[in-house]
């Protein structure tokens, strides 16, 4: 089974492919018969984990799809379990589905802003706080994924840029653009990839900072809030006392981190470079047309009616994003099917893969398998059981996918709600440790959280020398961090 978690393995293999599902299931009827369902279904829940964990390889949509499979074949779960926890779940598929593709529109405005945020704030303390405070604040009410998409198109622009006038250094002067450039050496080169790979740093943890704060910051946290019936603000209220305090914490980690200068941060921009990329800015602004400045308006209008509309909570968080999704199209002339289309391809994947998710959980559910952990964790006393979950869930969500975890634990405690077992306030307080857990620990490793994926697999990390392990080194402070004041406060 761990073979088909790998890409390079399947991508010539065919046939052993389609082979595999009729083989795996083979050898799982005999030992279901000598170890049982629940030691089997336990084997699975490892399967799905490792797939989770070995995404960059491959995603996990192929490899946990067969686990998937394979549940379904052996009578593990049920398809009419499945389809109940994907009914359950409509408003978290809806918010990907909808919001995600709608923010895609929405591109256009973010990039305007980060970009003039790189080249006019010369302070790089406060450039960084600035990054991380505001990936913080837009993953709050849009989508982490695409905040971090965001950050990525204008730094590969950017750096596309300077290697463009890096590599003419020697040619004619064609443009002010030309003109503004420097001799730079490879030293200029690394402080600059360097510099990047600080600021990209801030906004991916700032995308965690944020997400953990609202319903709709994290696919999991819709997903909680549907199971305990809070809106938008009560969300906000219930979880204040721990997102305020580790959002206070993260910014001032990002204070720290660019003064001392430690792992990996601290690099400034060299006054050449900035020059060239002011260079750049300038030449975009003059380039661009009326109907591009409209399209910007238009965009600044929509985001402010999606802030109203989560505020209000006057639908669906689903429907505020198909609303506004064809109100930005339709006023902007994007009328074209293809066109519309690519904006569902950031987050169908997603989708389709937590349709995966709720077959492991309706296989979790029918065999009761997290039952005796749930309830040994209620047997500890009261003012212990919230940081208990905090760190199981944090550590799970590292290793894993903090979608899944949630989905999990959120399932098993409503059921030990249900059942009468712990008082609604106490089904709060563990809602709480359980969002916050899944959030904060698991900015650990890229595992954890999506939009660190997104990132170490995107066209910029190579550009900036931005590996696994240095994405873990560069996370680690905040890890600690946030994992210590998000377990104080529980």
């Amino acid at each position: 089974m761990l073979a088909l978690a790998y890409k390079d393995f399947l991508g010539d293999s065919p046939i052993w492919f389609k082979n595999s599902i009729l083989i795996f299931l083979i050898l799982c009827w005999p030992l279901k018969l000598m170890v049982g369902t629940t030691v089997l279904g336990w084997l699975f829940i490892a399967m799905f984990i490792l797939t989770l964990a070995m995404a960059l390889k491959c995603y996990p949509l192929q490899s946990g799809g067969l686990v998937a499979i394979a549940i379904l074949a052996l009578g593990l779960t049920t398809p009419d379990t499945v389809w109940y926890e994907i009914q359950q779940n409509l408003p978290v598929l809806a918010l990907l589905i909808f919001m995600v593709s709608f923010i895609y529109f929405m591109k256009p405005l973010l990039s305007f802003i980060f970009a003039r945020i790189i080249v006019r704030v010369q302070n790089k303390i406060i450039l960084s706080l600035l990054f991380s405070f505001m990936a913080a604040f837009l993953s709050a009410f849009l989508d982490a994924l695409t905040v971090t998409a965001v950050l990525i198109a204008v730094f590969v622009a950017l750096f596309g840029v300077y290697e463009k006038v890096h590599a003419s250094q020697d040619a004619p002067s064609n443009s002010d653009l030309d003109a503004s450039s420097a001799k730079m050496g490879d030293d200029a080169l690394e402080d600059f990839r360097s510099f990047i790979r600080s600021l990209v740093m801030h906004g991916a943890v700032g995308t965690a900072l944020g997400g953990v704060t609202t319903m709709v910051g994290e696919p999991q946290n819709l997903l909680i809030a549907e199971k305990m019936g809070w809106e938008f603000m009560e969300f906000v209220q219930v979880m204040s006392h721990v997102t305020i305090p580790a959002v206070i914490a993260g910014l001032i980690t990002c204070l720290l981190l660019e003064i001392v200068g430690k792992f990996g941060y601290g690099a400034k921009l060299d006054p050449v470079v900035r020059n060239i990329l002011a260079t750049y800015v300038a030449e975009e602004d003059a380039k661009r047309t009326p109907r591009e400045t409209y399209g910007l308006w238009v965009q600044g209008i929509c985001g402010v009616l999606l802030i109203i509309g989560l505020g209000l909570h006057l639908m669906e968080v689903g429907l505020i994003g198909l609303c506004l999704l064809v109100v930005v199209t339709a006023l902007t002339g994007i009328n074209e099917e293809h066109s519309i289309g690519h904006a569902f391809e950031e987050s169908l994947p997603f989708v389709s893969l937590l349709c995966i998710f709720f077959v492991v959980v309706g296989m979790i559910h029918d065999l009761h398998l997290f039952t005796p952990v749930i309830s040994w964790v209620l047997t500890l006393p009261m003012d212990v059981q919230p940081g208990a979950f905090f760190l199981a869930n944090g550590i799970l969500s590292a290793i894993s996918d903090n979608v899944f975890v949630a989905t999990v634990y959120i399932n098993e405690v409503k059921a030990a709600f249900d059942a009468g077992e712990i008082t609604r306030a106490h089904f709060e307080t563990l809602a709480v440790s359980i969002n916050t857990g899944t959030n904060l620990p698991s900015v650990a490793t890229p595992n954890g959280q999506a939009a660190f994926l997104f990132l170490l697999t995107s066209a910029l990390a190579p550009i900036i020398r931005l590996g696994y392990g240095r994405m873990v080194f560069m996370a680690l402070p905040y890890t600690i961090v946030l994992t210590i004041v998000g377990y104080i406060f529980q």
